[in-house]
């Protein structure tokens, strides 16, 4: 079984407006380990949402392929390219995108039910994640009743529920203060190791980057890795 569990072959992206194409990257090589965590960083605007998306098979690429346990993520249709995500990936975001009608539990279970999972056995996975997280007493609330840690635990619950191989994180941290940051940062830090994940951390923060593997540096269309200096 091969070390690589996300292959990115010249990949690009272009979107189409009104005076011509805006073209975000093209050519982009990129390989994640087993186990590995990698951080993305770089300037607003520069393309690190554009890559994860592409990544994750939340958007498809202009050019390349995207090979994750080393099949291509878009070799189908739509409804193939979701049921990989549903399977295969976990996203965490800077914005929870928690429904607020919805429990802490209900919230979570989600991907599960999708999936096609009995209520009852989704139900319970969803409970178990959420003790995991440090939410057992918050398993009935809803959003509105939770502060923003504690939204982005049920959200990071929510992306590991359905046990995937690969993580995305899109600046998970960018909504909270330091403090209620570095927890949730801790949080995925633990998960990242316990559960054997493969994960992409998007951040601006190099504190962040210095707790993975890898950090790259996104400018002009393309990717370089960075050496950050000791602390």
């Amino acid at each position: 079984m091969s070390d690589r569990v996300l292959v990115a072959e010249g990949l690009g992206k272009t979107y189409p407006l009104p005076k011509g194409d805006l073209r975000v990257f093209e050519g982009l090589d990129f390989e994640l380990g087993r186990g590995e965590l990698v951080a993305v960083m770089g300037a607003s605007g520069v393309g690190k949402t554009t890559l994860l998306n592409l990544l994750g098979g939340l958007d498809r690429p202009t050019e390349g392929r995207v090979l994750l346990d080393g099949e291509d993520i878009f070799a189908g249709g739509d409804r193939d390219v979701a049921a990989v995500r549903n399977r295969k990936i976990g996203f965490v975001f800077q914005v929870f995108h928690l429904l607020p009608e919805f429990t802490a539990l209900e919230n979570v279970s989600f991907p599960l039910l999708i999936g096609g999972m009995a209520k009852r056995e989704a139900f319970a996975r969803a409970a178990d994640l959420l003790r995991e997280v440090g939410l057992e007493d918050k398993i009935p609330s809803r959003p509105s009743q939770l502060s923003g840690g504690e939204q982005q635990r049920v959200a990071i619950a929510r992306a590991l529920v359905g046990a995937p191989r690969l993580l995305l994180a899109d600046e998970p941290t960018g909504n909270l203060d330091w403090r209620t940051g570095e927890m949730v940062l801790r949080l995925v830090l633990d998960l990242h190791e316990k559960k054997g994940l493969s994960s992409i951390l998007v951040t601006h923060n190099e504190k962040i980057a210095r707790y993975c593997d890898r950090v790259y540096e996104m400018a002009a269309g393309a990717m370089k890795r960075l050496a950050l200096p000791e602390s």
